[in-house]
């Protein structure tokens, strides 16, 4: 099963930051936070789930952000950002009517089309929820050209857990199946305490016929989901992982991004197990 693609070609107008501005602004954890920004006019971002953007905050510089909201949401988009270091710092210090510079869409993005008519397993670990939450939305948005959704969702803590209301009006269809573990369990946690890998003895899944499975979290995490899905019978053909590299231009120019001589920017970053396994040093 073969992702759709977009294609590597660069078109002009991607290589200058857009104007964009920050339209709304919510923390979502102690460093956390989400972004609803507008390009002018409200024009659409026109991107596919899993895609990225380059963000400049000027004076700062610029870093790859995923667009955590789905591509049917009209006349803005949304942006989480983990507050980590001096550009993501300073971005967390603007709010509603600044500006910001926009690049991309960037990457190709999950294979929706592949996955209609299909149950959906999507394993998240840690901020990897922001990109896949994408892909949980246009699913919804979209309800009935899918099968079963399974979300399995490891994170930290309790206090590090991503749109924990999302999560609550996703599991509330029957439909969907939605798990969550913290590797720390705080006082007054009464779900699940475990790595993600953890929740895999308590679904059921057909793993030839109906399930696509979308993976987006830490790489160190992926050699152990890998295992688990290929003991459930799941093909490689049917395993996407989105790797995490620091891609710099967004369309295969400066090379930072590159693994056996592939840029994860214009070829990824969602790549199938079957892909993956080629790539040395790629998770």
């Amino acid at each position: 099963m073969k992702g759709d693609r977009i294609g590597s070609g660069v078109e002009a107008g991607l290589y200058v930051p857009e104007i964009a501005t920050i339209v709304g602004a919510r923390d979502l954890t102690w460093q956390d936070r989400v972004f609803v920004v507008e390009l002018a006019g409200g024009r659409s971002l026109g991107h596919r789930p899993g895609q990225f953007v380059q963000l400049s905050v000027f004076g700062f510089g610029e870093a790859p952000i995923s667009v955590c909201s789905p591509p049917e949401k009209a006349g803005s988009f949304d942006l989480c950002v983990r507050k980590l270091g001096g550009l993501t710092k300073a971005l967390h210090g603007l709010g509603p009517g600044d500006e910001v510079g926009i690049r991309g869409p960037f990457g190709n993005g999950f294979p929706m089309k592949a996955m209609r008519g299909m149950d959906c397993l999507i394993v998240a670990g840690g901020i990897g929820l922001a990109p896949l939450r994408s892909v949980i939305d246009s699913i919804f948005l979209n309800r009935s050209e899918y099968g079963r959704l399974i979300l399995l969702y490891g994170t930290r803590s309790p206090r590090d857990i991503l749109f924990p209301e999302e999560l609550e009006a996703w599991s509330a269809d029957p439909r969907n199946e939605v798990l969550v573990t913290v590797d720390e369990a705080s006082e007054g946690w009464g779900g699940h305490a475990g790595v993600v890998t953890t929740l895999f003895p308590r679904v059921t899944i057909d793993p030839v016929r109906t399930v696509v499975v979308a993976l987006v979290g830490p790489p160190v995490m992926y050699r152990f989901v890998m295992a688990e899905l290929e003991a459930m019978g799941v093909p490689e053909d049917h395993m996407f992982f989105s790797l995490e590299r620091r891609m710099r231009c967004g369309v295969g120019k400066c090379g930072h991004c590159q693994v056996d001589g592939r840029c994860v920017c214009v070829d990824g970053p969602v790549f199938s197990a079957r892909e993956i396994k080629t790539m040395k040093e790629s998770v």
